[in-house]
């Protein structure tokens, strides 16, 4: 018998290190799970770029919502608190909006079957949400819920949930570099369906 709780993470180096190709393979693991009939939801980052250079991040439903995860530079919104990771300041408000109903939606699965949520990235941006870091504990909790994250590589004061997640038994790491993020993608897709199934 397979253990149905069996989650992937793809472990892409720093905190939104562009590059690697870990959103790339989350992307394609995605379309090839959907195309053999796997229910697949979640979200992944995009890097937001404007005349050839970085100005930030936004985060992406795999149904198509987008919207502001982080900016370099701008400022919170008034009687909000601000959450910066280096130059960029997190949009928590617009992250949870679009994040949080996607892993509720999975947290929350009690029809029949299973199915695949999508989280990239739980990283030091994203953690700065409460209801963000419960919402991803009950995810990996649910039954019939296979996750297919992405966490950083330790580096420096280690992030707890990632943490936690890195050190579950039932969690698959891969470590995305750009010598073999060409070559992962068949391993992922049969992490994730031998959890599935």
């Amino acid at each position: 018998m397979r253990d149905w709780r069996r989650r992937c993470s793809l472990n892409n180096g720093p905190t939104h290190v562009s590059g690697v190709g870990k959103t790339t393979l989350i992307q394609q693991a995605s379309e090839v799970l959907k195309s053999s009939g796997v229910p697949v939801d979640g979200f992944y980052t995009a890097e937001v770029r404007q005349g050839g250079r970085r100005i930030g991040f936004d985060v992406v439903t795999l149904s198509g919502m987008r919207g502001v995860l982080s900016r370099i530079g701008s400022e919170p919104p008034p009687g909000k608190r601000e959450c910066r990771v280096g130059q960029y300041v997190v949009d928590l408000t617009s992250f949870e909006h679009l994040a949080l109903p996607v892993l509720r939606n999975a947290g929350s699965s009690s029809g029949p079957g299973q199915r695949v949520c999508v989280i990239d990235e739980i990283g030091k941006m994203e953690l700065f949400s409460q209801p963000f870091i419960q919402a991803v504990r009950q995810t990996l909790c649910t039954p019939g819920t296979v996750v297919l994250g992405t966490i950083p590589i330790p580096k420096g004061k280690p992030l707890a949930l990632v943490e936690e997640i890195r050190n579950r038994k039932d969690i698959q790491v891969f470590s995305v570099t750009k010598e073999n993020r060409n070559h992962l993608l068949p391993d992922i897709v049969t992490c994730v369906q031998s959890g599935w199934k």
